[in-house]
């Protein structure tokens, strides 16, 4: 099988690369955090089944990383692109009907195993198919998607919380339909590489070390951040919609510099920078502070999300046409990490309560990833 497809100049596949993000992050993971303090309001869940919620999606990202390169491997790469945005607008929809606990875990669990699907084969495949002197732009391009998404859902949410919870799903589900009807006919077509084309290597096994302990410590963003600011600190929900909002915008600053750093710096230099951001953005949460918060969220999504494309373009400096391989292996533990740490948290918070516990715990993650990073990765 070949391991690239003939390099384009255009950044078509890239903006599909985008939609698929947009989609599987963005709205299937992250639209979550503003819906949480609505669903415990309005009686969906409690605060600690929320909490299990965002944990059955991490989990479900987890297996979606896993089975994302095999499925393709199958069906073809925009096949498998296709049944990851299917499954993303499945799960939207039925998540619509609050059907208890067991209904709504198994459908967060179905939106988290699409989101691994697409976060694991888009930004290779998109690569792939572009010319090598725009890898880390289109890099950075596909990984903007994530914050588009979360913008997209800091605006829609509190615009359709009126109309009730039911409304807010649905009309998640609808945008998801849009983009993949966008994304469809520009999907990259880049076939995935052999899982023994790239041997592990020191520089790659520390990125990928790295990149486990950043996902660990993203979770407190991830799932709690917006019920910090409504229900920790007592602020309006609109207010925490705006948190949100800022958290999406540094996501896009985030990934479009950290893909253009990558290829100015290095990516090894440029991911030391992006952890010490996140470190940084998880620092800021502690204080009973207003601006601290919104602080931590413009960092949060600069440096958090935005590592993702410099992890990206490390991928691709370390292995060649076979970063794919690479870049599973780092979503792989990215995800593992992120499963155990939300499972972790869930009744550590439904115990004690403390918000500054669960991000004081991914603040230690994110200095350990730091650390980790070596300068001479």
């Amino acid at each position: 099988m070949r391991l690239s497809a003939p390099a384009t100049s255009s950044l078509s596949p890239a903006f599909a690369g985008a939609a698929a993000t947009f989609s599987g992050i963005g709205l299937a993971r992250f639209a979550y955090v503003p819906l949480f303090p609505a669903m415990v309001g309005a009686g969906w869940v409690t605060g600690a089944e929320g909490g299990f919620l965002g944990a059955m999606n991490l989990a479900g990202y987890l297996i979606g990383v896993l089975g994302g390169r095999t499925l393709a491997a199958r069906i073809g790469t925009a096949r498998a692109l296709d049944a990851g945005m299917g499954l993303a607008a499945l799960a939207f929809a039925a998540c619509a009907w609050n059907g208890g606990l067991a209904w709504l875990a198994l459908w967060r669990a179905a939106a988290g195993l699409a989101g691994g699907i697409l976060m694991a084969l888009a930004g290779p495949a998109v690569q792939g198919a572009v010319a090598p002197a725009r890898r880390g732009t289109g890099g950075g391009i596909v990984v903007t998607g994530v914050g588009g998404g979360i913008m997209a859902a800091s605006l829609l949410v509190p615009a359709l919380q009126p109309a009730g919870l039911s409304a807010n799903w649905l009309g998640l589900a609808i945008l998801v339909l849009g983009l993949w009807v966008f994304a469809h006919p520009r999907w990259p077509q880049t076939p995935v590489a052999a899982a023994d084309s790239a041997a592990p290597r020191p520089q790659a096994m520390a990125l990928i070390l790295a990149y486990g302990l950043a996902g660990a410590g993203m979770v407190p963003h991830m799932v709690y951040f917006v019920d910090l600011a409504v229900r920790g600190r007592g602020l309006d929900s609109r207010v925490g919609a705006l948190t949100w909002l800022l958290f999406g915008i540094g996501a896009i600053l985030g990934t479009l510099s950290g893909g253009r750093g990558a290829d100015r710096w290095g990516g090894a230099r440029a991911l030391k920078i992006w952890l010490a951001l996140q470190a940084a953005a998880l620092a800021l949460a502690l204080p009973a502070s207003v601006a601290g918060l919104f602080a931590s969220a413009l960092l949060g999504g600069f440096g958090g999300i935005g590592l993702t494309a410099v992890a990206l373009a490390r991928a691709r400096e370390l292995a060649g046409p076979a970063a794919g391989v690479v870049w599973v292996r780092a979503t792989a533990v990215f995800a593992l990490a992120q499963a155990a740490t939300g499972f972790v948290l869930a009744p550590l918070f439904a115990h004690t309560g403390s918000y500054a516990l669960v991000f004081i715990a991914g603040l230690a993650a994110s200095i350990a990833a730091l650390l980790a990073s070596t300068p001479d990765q």
